[in-house]
């Protein structure tokens, strides 16, 4: 039963991957499932459904058998036979691919339906479409030209200004580059004088102390002549 399910997978995967991208497959799967959809087609399609879904519950039921089994009379947890263990992860694994191909089939029905759903719209926007082009009169179809015409002077108004707009984008660029040069020139004019003046400070300092020392000898000498 496990390989069935496998090919079941694959089948139902192969589809979804159909009808996800345009190609001439894609549409011989949309024509197959119209033709499923026909007649007696839901017929089986729900039977086989039922079918699955009941074996489904069925494997589930047989899981939770098995897991009442490793429980003891104490209610603890209580270890599995091999065989329980065997058929515990058999039932779990078929039950897993079981609900997974019951969703693989629910994402194949959806997208079936979307796309005629999409193809249908656009049939009848085309066909609306064409009414109105047959329907329109001389008048009509100037005014339409007319309109057109508006638009595109729309449109070239709108990239004169945007033009406009980008040619000031970048001469403020350029503002702000030479700007920002001058403000650099600035900080190092700045720095320079900043160590210009550190340096006076320093000399100024050297001097104060060489005046303030001979200062002191001129002192020590008269207190010793006196």
């Amino acid at each position: 039963m496990i390989p069935l399910l496998y090919t079941m997978i694959f089948v139902e995967s192969t589809m979804i991957m159909l009808l996800l991208f345009k190609s001439p497959l894609r549409k011989l799967v949309i024509a197959i499932l119209d033709k499923i959809k026909r007649g007696r087609g839901p017929i089986v399609v729900k039977t086989v459904s039922a079918t699955i879904s009941v074996v489904f519950l069925s494997t589930l039921y047989s899981i939770l058998k098995i897991q009442r089994r490793g429980i003891g009379e104490d209610g603890a947890p209580d270890t599995l036979s091999p065989t329980d263990q065997i058929l515990f992860s058999k039932h779990l694994l078929e039950a897993s691919l079981m609900g997974f191909i019951l969703f693989l089939a629910l994402m194949i029905d959806r997208l079936h339906h979307y796309i005629r759903e999409l193809r249908l719209r656009r049939k009848t926007m085309e066909a609306v479409k064409k009414n109105d082009t047959r329907c329109a009169g001389p008048e009509e179809i100037k005014a339409r030209e007319q309109q057109v015409e508006t638009f595109k002077e729309m449109i070239r108004q709108l990239e004169t200004e945007l033009e406009g707009k980008v040619k000031e984008a970048s001469t403020s660029e350029a503002t702000v580059e030479a700007l920002r040069k001058q403000s650099e020139g600035l900080l190092l004019e700045y720095d320079r004088l900043l160590a210009e003046n550190q340096e006076l400070r320093n000399q100024l300092q050297t001097l104060d102390l060489k005046l303030s020392y001979s200062g002191m000898k001129k002192d020590s000498s008269i207190f010793l002549h006196i």
